[in-house]
């Protein structure tokens, strides 16, 4: 029976990351997917419950969280109600949780241990998972999917000189109407951590198995990022789906009970490269 399992851990500065691993009770030590969501993301958006099921009905444990900063709350998961937290973020945090995610899923404290942890990082999350990969032996095969290719492609370049001046720059949520802040500390970060932070360096770095899919339909995250990432790495498989745009036909809400066609194809694509 297909079950799923709730956890909290202190992410990055002490602040909370819910957690949930969906499995198969028959199968506990099914290799282990963790998912790291996007920019304005989180790990209950949409039609990521169905992702993890359907990756578990296929072989897997399927593992994903709320990085510490994205604005959600254990109250409040599913809307952006810690906006403080969200100003705080920047990538060197995201990077922090994800290592504590990744010790937790090594650590069998609270669930079987996984010798083999596997990575899909979605739009920002899919920067971030490069980075991790590029740095821990632990992650033995990477998915990206309608991931960035650098971090300052998030905004025009004009903005940051403001963004600086006012030690804030907001950004929309279209979807809820939200004013959305984040601190110049995330700039701070980037200039910090210039070799450390750039996708494209780390990504050269990769040598465990690597696939790359994007969208061509995808307004939010040009394909062409996409295959920066592939010439970097030109040994990753790489994939372009026809039609698919940047969450692969998967909405918030989604009342659906089944996969959109174009996360299906994703997910089999993703299923068949993991299983190899």
């Amino acid at each position: 029976m297909i079950r799923q399992e709730n956890f909290t851990l202190p992410g990055a500065k002490g602040r909370p990351m819910l957690i949930d691993v969906t499995f198969d009770d028959a199968f506990k030590n099914a290799p282990l997917v963790i998912f790291a969501h996007g920019f304005k993301g989180f790990k209950d958006w949409g039609t990521h419950d169905l992702l993890a099921r359907y990756f578990v009905q296929n072989g897997f444990r399927f593992l994903k969280f709320n990085f510490s900063h994205n604005g959600t709350t254990p109250a409040n998961p599913h809307d952006f109600a810690d906006l403080t937290a969200f100003a705080d973020n920047t990538i060197s945090i995201e990077l922090e949780d994800l290592d504590t995610i990744i010790d937790f899923a090594c650590s069998g404290a609270s669930m079987p241990v996984a010798d083999s942890v596997y990575l899909i990082g979605h739009s920002m999350g899919g920067g971030v998972s490069i980075i991790k990969t590029a740095e821990d032996p632990r992650i033995k095969k990477l998915v990206t999917m309608a991931s960035i290719s650098g971090f300052r492609s998030l905004w025009p370049q004009q903005i940051e000189q403001q963004w600086r001046l006012q030690s804030v720059f907001y950004f929309e949520n279209k979807r809820t109407g939200q004013q959305m802040p984040i601190k110049s500390t995330l700039l701070d970060d980037l200039d910090a951590h210039p070799l450390r932070l750039d996708i494209i360096r780390q990504a050269t770095k990769i040598t465990r198995p690597w696939l790359i899919v994007h969208g061509d339909a995808d307004p939010t995250i040009p394909v062409e990022r996409s295959l920066l990432l592939h010439e970097a790495n030109p040994v990753a498989e790489y994939i372009v789906q026809k039609g698919a745009d940047h969450t692969f036909g998967g909405s918030h809400p989604f009342a659906g009970d089944t996969l959109p066609v174009q996360l299906k194809e994703f997910a089999d694509t993703a299923l068949s490269f993991l299983s190899k």
